[in-house]
């Protein structure tokens, strides 16, 4: 009875400690990310899988994905016909290329802008980066993820790819979502983020 009653206080402890951890490596992305989620009001869940949802899986906080990157616009880039998951196309331009480097090594990809959200209000300034790395497919969704920017004053800016997040297609498929052009791949393991959802 003794052991039994110490093996339980052993996994209620255990329990404890693994649950306040997860609370203590929450940035305030995941929270923001989690608290809509959980609203059904904002939430891509489908209706079944918000009843069940507690959080989304993420990697721990790793700065060594948190990079400056020298932006340079291509201001006579032209527009096109960015493909999504449905027959919608989002029309789109490159406003530049942003080159950073990632455990020694360089890399640079595209940022978009499109021309729709640039004409809505709170959105003038919005540089859109989606992004394929070695890990989609495995622990992260195989079409890629994205990453939300801004329109810096100068030449640099910082790329959080902790901040990465899933196209909200991947929790309902009624949405519709630009696909990562092959350009922007990153080869390497970016182990931050958001990971794939398991449904």
């Amino acid at each position: 009875m003794r052991n039994l009653v110490l093996f339980f206080l052993v996994i209620f402890t255990f329990g404890c400690s693994e649950s306040k951890k997860r609370i203590v490596d929450e940035t305030p992305f995941q929270k923001k990310m989690n608290a809509e989620f959980k609203d059904a009001s904002k939430s891509p869940l489908k209706a079944k899988d918000l009843k069940t949802f507690e959080g989304l899986d993420f990697f721990k906080f790793d700065s060594t994905f948190v990079v400056k990157a020298v932006l340079k616009r291509t201001p006579d880039s032209e527009w096109f016909n960015m493909k999504t998951t449905d027959d919608r196309l989002s029309k789109e331009r490159i406003y530049g290329v942003v080159m950073f480097e990632i455990k020694g090594q360089s890399f640079q990809l595209n940022v978009y802008q499109g021309e729709e959200l640039m004409q809505t209000e709170g959105f003038e300034d919005y540089l859109f980066l989606p992004f394929l790395d070695q890990t989609n497919g495995d622990s992260t969704y195989g079409g890629g993820r994205y990453l939300d920017l801004k329109i810096p004053d100068g030449d640099t800016l910082e790329i959080d790819f902790n901040k990465a997040y899933n196209p909200a297609c991947v929790y309902n498929e009624k949405f519709s979502c630009p696909i990562v052009p092959r350009v922007n791949y990153v080869d390497i393991e970016i182990k931050a983020g958001v990971k794939d959802f398991v449904k």
